[in-house]
């Protein structure tokens, strides 16, 4: 489970570092691809394979999930970790985030989110979701 949250920063070719507790947990190879919420997601292979077993459950016929499809499939990047523990942001997925330099990395249970800190510390971020809509959330979901 990943959890945590880092500060770093991605270098002139546009590598970041997976911060080191994360690392071995990945295995050496990852999938990046854009998130929901204008961020990036980092899977493990594993996950990853498990996350698009779900989604080929869902009914194509749906636009919707079509499109859902072709947001998170179609710009997956498998990737290996450098002896540094980076790994190389292509360009696409870096204008999606509106990382510019500064990222905030954080453990989202079965995945890693990668926020442009500029994004991450909008003001239109900081209130994501007040406790009552948490509430009402997971008292949707029986929980």
């Amino acid at each position: 489970m990943f959890m945590g949250t880092y500060y770093n920063s991605i270098d002139a070719k546009n590598r970041m570092i997976i911060p080191s507790k994360h690392r071995e947990q990945l295995g050496g190879r990852c999938v990046l691809t854009k998130g929901l919420d204008r961020c990036l997601v980092i899977y493990t292979l594993k996950d990853w394979e498990t996350q698009m077993e779900r989604v080929g459950q869902l009914p194509e016929s749906d636009p919707a999930v079509r499109a859902f499809i072709r947001h998170f499939a179609a710009n997956a990047s498998e990737c290996e970790i450098d002896r540094q523990g980076r790994i190389v942001i292509p360009q696409e997925l870096k204008n999606y985030a509106g990382i510019e330099k500064e990222l905030v990395t954080m453990g989202a249970m079965k995945k890693i989110e990668v926020w442009a800190r500029e994004v991450w510390e909008t003001p239109d971020n900081e209130g994501r979701m007040d406790s009552e809509e948490f509430a009402g959330a997971l008292e949707r979901y029986n929980f």
